[in-house]
């Protein structure tokens, strides 16, 4: 099998797995109905938290982050250890394979085909793809995330800081390739929370709540 054709597989499973929407499976197998119909319409672990349901909430942000991840691990276990050169600068081809099934991942969890490609943000995902390519940069910006969320209970500003901390960090940690990699998808998360960071801007974020909601 060609290199090319080893990415491009690495590729289409990263976002097939990536696409399953775990938050909106897991709140309608639990008879809570449709997800998207409540608070932000979102179908991560955020907006699951806010059925009040904490448990479907963890095993959500669990299964989010295990899937852009496993997607990664799979490609690397699967692809030859060879050289290859990546705009100039040295890595493997299992290390690209598993970068690209990771990426995809997320991107299959932002953009599912089975949800006319209207899914989450991919900060679990972004996380888990991180976690098990690089885990010391995953648990910075889990520090990062968990040190801004205690302290503003703005879910959403802890994911824009966490993420827009990946970059800067992993310049002193990692590779050029991996860090290419992983800014992208700290931007893409970024762009994604674009409607949040105007409510920040204007006071009309809502912070996060353990209250129990009834579901309509």
């Amino acid at each position: 099998m060609t290199t090319s054709a080893i990415f491009i597989l690495s590729a289409l499973g990263g976002y097939i797995l990536g696409s399953i929407p775990f938050g909106l499976v897991l709140t309608r197998l639990a008879g809570l109905g449709d997800i998207r119909k409540i608070g932000s319409g979102n179908i991560g672990a955020t907006n699951v938290l806010r059925t009040g349901r904490k448990d479907l909430a963890l095993l959500t942000v669990m299964l989010d982050a295990f899937k852009a991840g496993i997607a990664a691990l799979i490609a690397s276990k699967l692809t030859p250890d060879n050289y290859y050169l990546f705009f100039g600068y040295v890595t493997t081809t299992n290390t690209m394979a598993a970068l690209i099934a990771g990426v995809c991942g997320v991107l299959g969890h932002n953009f599912p085909i089975w949800l006319k490609f209207k899914g989450g943000k991919g900060v679990a995902s972004a996380f888990g793809f991180i976690l098990f390519t690089y885990w010391p940069l995953a648990l910075i910006a889990l520090g990062v995330w968990l040190v801004i969320a205690f302290t503003t209970r703005y879910s959403s500003l802890s994911a824009i800081t966490a993420c827009a901390s990946v970059p800067f960090v992993a310049f002193f940690m990692v590779d050029p390739v991996h860090t290419a990699f992983y800014s992208a998808i700290a931007l893409l998360i970024i762009i994604r929370h674009h409607a949040n960071i105007y409510r920040l801007l204007h006071g009309e974020e809502s912070k996060i709540s353990l209250k129990k909601k009834a579901i309509k």
